[in-house]
């Protein structure tokens, strides 16, 4: 069917662009700007106990090395404000320097105001509005943590979460809805107090004395259109950065699907200046599994590019045995492993496509549209495996080996294509 004269061609559908002040976190020569014109930032957080120093730096490292551009910590006791210090050091003696975020709740006043070195070694800190303090205390406690931030010239993100909400702010809302002719539903009046306490808070620390490029806001719930309602509220009355994720996502794919679901609707949207994936590891599994997923969602949207990608087909009667799906895995676990190095050494790396496909009906095809693909023979199919580079056919490979001659041929191309980006660079 021909197309007819005045269609109009269909467009891709570029995530909308919502303009927001740009915070800056840094620490010595790195770095991290969050919101502006700034890509959007994955963060993540540790699970140790900070005061065990040589746990939290290797955990800190791993999640950096895996694609965390911010690391939070813990800081909830004397003993964990000390170790913050020794922490930051042992990590610039091993030439990371990603920046540490201090997550303080309840005691983050006495906290950052008797540990200074602790303050100092931070480069953000997380408060939660609901834990600074009740009644007269949390005007004077509050005030007490922006000082620090002053001092320090530190970003804040005033992270308000639904299981810890502001009571006080909440038993007002509710209150001040029951004299409304027409009451909001109980869940509407939560949103409200969410949004309400984030950016009250923001516009608190700015009457202190902080810059409005200081500021970063989050509004944490567990549920996906919970955190889609609030945060398009959110997005709609103030320009802060703003920090997205499911607090509690749960555990395995369910959490990996809740997170994706909400923040990728966000992100398509316009809102959002920096995310964490907030899993539930499973007993074994490892903390940057948060950090991967994230990674993607941004990658599959096309917001960012962290690793090369490989594409695979999921296989069907027409695959002869599993060895596309092993070759698919082996591949994708070497470009993960390799980027740590790559990121220097082959700059522009993590733009590459691999494709490993297991029969003649779409092999060939994406194999052609990937960089580099393989395309291995299904069910009746003949024994060989072409392999296109940039497109064109360029080896056809056979026997017990090929694997191994696909991962070499991989390797070459990397060094042909991105070392030459880094030799003129």
């Amino acid at each position: 069917m021909p197309i007819s004269e005045g269609a109009t061609p269909i467009a891709l559908v570029a995530p909308a662009v919502r303009p927001t002040r740009q915070a800056r976190v840094a620490w010595g020569d790195k770095v991290v700007t969050v919101g502006g014109d700034a890509p959007v930032r994955v963060q993540s957080m540790t699970n140790t106990d900070t005061a065990d120093v040589k746990a939290t730096v290797l955990q800190v490292r791993q999640l950096a090395q895996a694609g965390s551009e911010l690391v939070r910590i813990t800081v909830n006791t004397p003993e964990a404000a000390a170790a913050v210090p020794l922490v930051r050091e042992q990590l610039d003696r091993t030439g990371e320097s990603v920046p540490l975020v201090g997550d303080f709740h309840y005691n983050g006043h006495r906290l950052l105001t008797d540990f200074p070195e602790c303050a100092q070694a931070l480069s953000k800190y997380r408060i939660n509005p609901g834990n600074v303090g009740k009644g007269d205390k949390h005007d004077r406690q509050f005030a007490q943590m922006i000082e620090a931030a002053l001092r320090w010239d530190r970003p804040v993100r005033f992270g308000v979460n639904w299981g810890s909400l502001d009571q006080e702010l909440l038993t007002a809302l509710m209150d001040e809805n029951g004299g409304r002719a027409e009451p909001w539903d109980a869940r509407q009046v939560m949103y409200e107090a969410l949004v309400r306490s984030a950016i009250s808070s923001a516009q608190r620390a700015e009457a202190l004395g902080m810059r409005g490029e200081q500021v970063i806001l989050s509004c944490k719930v567990s549920g996906v259109q919970d955190l889609i309602a609030v945060y398009r509220a959110l997005a709609q009355r103030c320009d802060y950065a703003l920090h997205l994720g499911l607090t509690e996502a749960g555990m395995g794919a369910k959490g990996i699907v809740a997170s994706t679901a909400a923040i990728a609707m966000l992100l398509q949207e316009g809102i959002g200046d920096t995310i964490r994936v907030s899993l539930t590891p499973r007993p074994g599994e490892s903390r940057t599994q948060e950090v991967l997923v994230a990674t993607e969602i941004l990658q599959s949207l096309g917001l960012r590019a962290f690793a090369p990608s490989v594409t695979a087909c999921p296989g069907c009667g027409r695959t002869t045995s599993t060895t596309f799906q092993e070759l698919a895995k082996q591949i994708d676990d070497y470009l993960r492993a390799q980027m740590p190095v790559w990121r220097t050494r082959y700059p522009g790396v993590e733009q590459l496509r691999v494709a490993v496909m297991g029969c003649i009906v779409n092999g060939p095809g994406e194999s052609k549209h990937a960089d580099i693909g393989i395309s291995l023979p299904g069910t009746g199919e003949a024994p060989a495996a072409p392999v296109f580079i940039d497109g064109q056919k360029a080896v056809t490979l056979r026997g017990e080996h090929i694997a191994s001659e696909f991962q070499a041929l991989v390797e070459a191309y990397v060094e042909r294509r991105f070392g030459l980006a880094a030799g003129a660079a």
